[in-house]
């Protein structure tokens, strides 16, 4: 296994992303939940390189998180009940500030899964998950209907999921 000629030990790292790190960033994207053996092997550095690695990159604010995807087919299909619906969301006043107060109130809600501020077009894109139709006329009341500054608001609601991508485009390594 070759090791990196970083210096791994020190403290301070430059926001840049060397071959390596980004080796295992595409690694981590594909599967999180390899071991720090599989990891090393996949990116071809001793397991304490790679440990160092990702316990670097999350340091750095690259890796925010680890979770596992659910699939909400197969959660119905075991009796626990997925609604999804995209919201786009009009606000009446586009000042800043209001932008900010309806932002604040989508991502407090447990049941937004994923909040956007688009242009052009509407103001945001939500992205909501409930167990059914009574559950997502509850959270529409508490985030549209009781927000006055809400002028418009046009829900899809998801028939299949074609696809759900997660992973984030990398810079290519050089070789």
């Amino acid at each position: 296994m070759e090791e990196s000629s970083v210096n791994e030990t020190s403290t301070e790292y430059s926001s840049d992303l060397d071959p390596l790190d980004l080796k295992v960033l595409a690694q981590l994207q594909l599967d999180a939940g390899l071991s720090n053996q599989a990891l090393a092997a996949a990116v071809r550095v001793s397991p304490a390189t790679a440990h160092r690695r990702v316990r670097r990159l999350w340091d750095a604010g690259f890796i925010e998180g680890v979770v596992a995807l659910l699939s909400p087919r197969r959660l119905a299909e075991a009796g626990a009940p997925v609604l999804q619906a995209i919201v786009e969301v009009t606000l009446d006043v586009q000042a800043s500030e209001r932008l900010a107060a309806f932002e604040q109130r989508a991502v407090e809600e447990p049941a937004v899964q994923q909040c956007y501020r688009v242009s052009p077009g509407p103001d945001f894109v939500v992205v909501i998950t409930v167990a059914d139709m009574a559950a997502y006329q509850a959270v529409a009341q508490r985030l549209f209907s009781a927000d006055a500054n809400v002028r418009n608001v046009r829900a899809f609601f998801v028939v299949q999921r074609a696809k759900f991508g997660h992973r984030l485009p990398l810079p290519a390594a050089p070789r």
